[in-house]
């Protein structure tokens, strides 16, 4: 992907890595899975994922570590996804173009429509983490592809 990069675009490539979890990801994420913020697959995630940064794919695609998530909570809140008290979620990411990604407590990701978190309007982008993960590899693939990132 970034072989070629400096000479399209005129500067080096950003980061772009899938980074291990260290015992900071880990306990960040324990403290995430003790206070049920997160669903447990996000849990399982942050588990062995720190995070994930692609910095060159579109606008770039993130998925910010567990820590990150956790400090955001404590400054910020959860975000509403929905009716209901019941139905908050935690920015985990975003697209690097100012939209956010959010997860809510049935484990669907939801993704902002505009940079605004005070009242976000949502689109659901994934059923779950894994189908959300899947659409970004399949982003990736498509960007190394085509040079189109799609619309995630």
């Amino acid at each position: 992907m970034t072989d070629d990069f400096e000479r399209r675009h005129g500067f080096p490539p950003g980061v772009n890595e899938v980074r291990l979890a260290d015992s900071a990801d880990q306990a960040a994420a324990r403290t995430l899975a003790r206070d049920g913020l997160v669903p447990a697959d996000l849990v399982t995630f942050y588990g062995s994922i720190g995070e994930v940064t692609w910095a060159d794919v579109g606008n770039g695609c993130f998925v910010d570590p567990a820590a990150d998530v956790l400090l955001r909570f404590e400054h910020y809140g959860t975000v509403d996804v929905g009716a209901g008290l019941k139905n908050r979620g935690l920015v985990i990411g975003s697209n690097g173009g100012g939209l956010s990604y959010v997860a809510g407590p049935g484990g669907m990701i939801h993704r902002t429509r505009t940079s605004s978190l005070d009242e976000p309007e949502l689109d659901r982008v994934a059923d779950d983490l894994r189908q959300f993960l899947e659409l970004l590899e399949s982003s990736l693939t498509r960007f190394v592809t085509d040079g189109d990132p799609g619309g995630l």
